[in-house]
Order: C-alpha cells, then structure tokens, then sequence
C-alpha cells in the first residue's frame, strides 16, 4: 500500500515542496527511509514508531519504506515526523487518503505523540500559499505564526490523536478565529541624553542613522561607544509590514523567534563577541542557516573590539557590505541570505586603549602600528564616518547633567525628517537612504555648490582618497545637507563629512 503527503524543507531561507511517500508491502520486516537524508531526518523512524506505539496503534510487521521526493534536494530538520506518522495512519486505515490530498503538513513528534514546534513556519507556509494548498496542519506551537498568512486555510494540533480527528473531520473548513497578537514589547528605552559629552560621536550617530553609512566609534575604554552603538537602532525609520515579514521569515529559520511576540516588529542590534567564527558571522553548516549579518538584515551590527577580530573574519564582511546579500555555496546548491545592514564598529586606538595620552599609555610606536594595521585598509575603505571618543574627567562625570540638545527623541524627530527627504527624493529608485546611492548616480543626487567641490578636491589629493572613499564622502556630505534641509551640498556639509574621514589621514595612521 502506498500514500503521499506533501510537506517541505528549508532551502536557506525559502522552503522547497517535499513529497513524503510512504509504502508498506510484505516481505522482512523493517524501516527504511530514502531521499537524501541528514541525521535528523533518519532519525524521524524511530520517533515516529515509537509515538505510534506509545498512541496505541501497532505498525504491521511489514516492510515500510520512506521516501522524500525530489531526491536531489537535502533534507534537514524533524519537521517531516508528522507527515510520515500521517502516510502511516492512512496506510492503516486511520485517517481516509483523500482528505490529505493537497494539504502540506509539517511538525516534529515526540516518543509521547505530542507534536512539537519547527522552524520556518513562514517559509513554508508561503510555499504552502503558492502551490495553492486546500490547508496546513502545523504544530500548535507555531500556529500564531502561521495565522500571519492571510487566505490560508490553518489548523494547529499538539498530539497525533488531534491530528486524526483533524484529518478525519477535515477541521480546517472550520470557521476558526485568528489569535490576536499580544502587545508590541517595548523598545530599549537608553537615552542618548544618558552619555556624558561625545557631542561629536553622537552627531556622527545622527548622521549614520539618517542615511544608513557605516560608523567606527574610536576611543579609551569606558568612553561611551557601546552607549552608542545600542541607542542607535533607536534613530532608524520604524519597520514596514514587509520588512517585519521579512524578518520574521529571518528569525524562524534560524529558531530564534520570540514566543511571547511572533513577529519581529523592532530593528535588530545583533553585537556577536570578537571570538565569533565565520561561519556563525555569515552562516555555515551542510545546509546553511542564517548567520550573525543576516539576523542584523535591516538593522545594525555591532562589532566591539575590532581588531582583536580575526582578520579573515572581518574580511568577510567586504562582500555583504557592498552587494547587501550572501551566497553560500554547497554540494548541495547555493543559499542566498540577504544583509543589508548599518554596521558600527569599535576600537580602542592602541593595545592598552589609552593613546594618546602618554601619562597612561606605554605602548610603543611599533606596537600601535601594527595593532592598526589588524584591519586592513580596504575593509576601512567601506566606513563612512569615524568619530573619535575622549575620556572623560571626574568633573564630568560629577555633574551627571544630561544634555538636552542631545536627546533621542530630538535626535529621532531630526533623523525622521532627513529620511522623508530621501523618500521622496528617491521615490523612483531601487534604494532608500543615501548611504545606498550606486555609484553611477552620485553625479545625480549629490550636486555640490562650487566651493564645496573645491574642498574635496584639496582632500582628495591630500588623504589620497580612494574611489570608495571619494564617494563615501559625498553620500555623507548629502546626508549633512539634508539634516539641514539644503537640496545643494554646501561646503559647511562638505567640511563635515570630510572630518569624519579621519581612516584615510595618510592611511598609515588612523589617528
């Protein structure tokens, strides 16, 4: 006897159709599963045995074959277990044939029969929508985030005796109610006003978060760069629908959704530790999950301790920097992840952090070179702004009085007008923000008035400008103008965005 169920597989981040085929006929008896199989999906036999055992239902001794179509596609995850259960209950008489007939189904099964939750939901439910399924059966767990597909027929079960019932009386033509998502949490609630002085890092912040550029903090230990980097995602323009969609699909890949709140509505602030590896910074494995720049895919990616990073790890940030997406190539085939993401980076400007002060700092000129030298200057081509931090004297700390010209929601209420601008202005292009501008149309959005063009031609011959760099600095530069509401650059805005250029000082030195 012989039956098919479709279900799916995740394929980075998009789910690809599986049909899970299953036979039973006589001969020795035993459980054989085929189709390209990791280790978790082989050991779906024994869950699936066991769970039906332990429900009351005794598989015939008989020979049972598993197979999942197309064989050419690897298959990871336990979210087939629910499927097979169901190809074996058909097969047994359980639960009719020709109710599952164009009904996707995926879930984990425990060696008790309850039906666990797998990642991906969305994917696959997607992938559900456009092959025109009558209905999904899904484990209770992820139903809140399956509910997010509109026109979708969806019912949830956390046991196989609910997936029989559900089966059998075909529940998923019941009228059934959405859940009503819980209360949005609330964002970190840091206040920039909450910094003592750094008046100038906090402007480079403004203008990262105004036009989407990349920024490197520089400065003693205890400054306030981390302060900085984590209220920044507090500047960025809130999340569209799509974009949270987007997200949402992101992090239930990866296993990292929220189940108090599942949908991701805030930008992500991803800061992994120095140590981190390659492959859990851009993602890895026989079939590659999202990595640490693809959980940051609209939002920011904090990197403290720069160069105590190694540098093959941070060379791998150059691609996904200038072409917002990752391929992973495999056996297999390749895994597309998108990451386009503001990163902020941190460093300390000598080994013990306290140069330039000599009162402090005894590290030798040698020694200051080469621990620059760490983070090579192509990557440092990529940074639009960087702000150098001071250390601050007890006096300022005494006075614990916050700056009120530098609070968030002034520098929100700031940010937010200067991204209307670019709303508008770029209404008409496959970019938002001004840190995104390609390279063919700078000429276009970035008109200087003549005595700013002179200013960058003097630092052009005088820092050695790169190409990337020259561009760099005229994105900011229209960031600068637009902060002040000028359709034209003018050489104040020119001025700024080349003092935030401080990597290319002879780049030999980044002080």
């Amino acid at each position: 006897m012989y039956t098919s169920i479709l279900s799916a597989t995740l394929h980075g981040l998009e789910a690809i159709p599986v049909q899970v085929e299953v036979d039973v006929s006589s001969g020795l008896p035993g459980f054989s599963m085929v189709g390209n199989l990791s280790s978790q999906v082989r050991e779906a036999a024994e869950r699936v045995r066991t769970a039906l055992h332990n429900t009351g239902i005794s598989l015939p001794p008989s020979r049972i074959t598993v197979n999942l179509s197309p064989g050419d596609v690897p298959k990871n995850g336990t979210g087939f277990d629910l499927p097979i259960a169901g190809g074996m209950l058909s097969i047994l008489g359980k639960i009719p044939a020709s109710n599952l007939k164009d009904v996707m189904i995926t879930g984990e099964v425990g060696l008790d029969g309850k039906v666990r939750g797998v990642r991906g939901i969305l994917s696959m439910m997607t992938m559900a929508k456009d092959k025109n399924c009558h209905a999904c059966i899904v484990p209770m767990e992820n139903m809140a985030e399956a509910m997010m597909m509109d026109d979708l027929k969806i019912v949830g079960v956390s046991c196989l005796e609910e997936f029989v019932e559900t089966v059998r009386h075909k529940k998923w033509n019941e009228t059934v109610e959405r859940p009503m998502l819980p209360p949005m949490p609330d964002e970190n609630c840091a206040d920039f006003s909450d910094i003592c002085g750094q008046i100038s890092a906090k402007r480079a912040a403004l203008l990262a978060a105004s036009g989407f550029h990349n920024l490197l903090l520089m400065g003693p230990p205890g400054s306030g760069k981390t302060m900085i980097a984590s209220r920044l995602p507090g500047l960025l323009p809130e999340l569209t629908m799509e974009e949270s969609m987007e997200l949402t699909r992101i992090y239930s890949v990866a296993g990292m959704l929220p189940k108090e709140y599942p949908m991701i509505r805030h930008r992500p602030f991803r800061s992994p530790h120095h140590t981190i590896s390659p492959q859990a910074l851009v993602g890895g494995g026989r079939i590659p999950e999202p990595g640490e720049i693809t959980l940051a895919h609209r939002g920011v990616l904090f990197l403290d301790e720069l160069p105590e990073m190694r540098r093959s790890v941070i060379e791998l940030l150059r691609q996904p920097l200038e072409e917002k997406q990752i391929m992973i190539a495999r056996m297999g085939g390749r895994y597309y992840f998108p990451s386009e993401f503001l990163l902020v980076a941190a460093m300390n400007p000598c080994p013990c952090g306290y140069y330039p002060d000599r009162n402090r700092c005894n590290c030798s000129e040698q020694e200051i070179s080469r621990y620059m030298h760490r983070v090579s200057q192509p990557f440092l081509d990529r940074i639009d702004l960087c702000a150098e931090t001071v250390a601050l004297t007890y006096s300022d700390f005494r006075k614990n009085k916050k700056n009120h010209e530098w609070t968030s929601a002034k520098m929100r209420q700031a940010a937010v007008a200067a991204h209307q601008i670019q709303k508008e202005r770029y209404k008409n292009e496959e970019f938002h923000f001004n840190g995104e501008i390609p390279t063919e149309k700078i000429g276009q959005y970035c008109i200087m008035e003549t005595n700013a063009e002179k200013l960058l031609k003097q630092a052009f011959s005088r820092l050695g400008l790169t190409g990337r760099g020259y561009s760099r600095i005229l994105k900011v530069a229209r960031t600068a103008a637009d902060l002040d509401a000028k359709e034209v650059i003018e050489e104040e805005h020119m001025a700024e965005a080349i003092g935030y250029r401080g990597l290319d000082r002879n780049n030999n030195d980044v002080i």
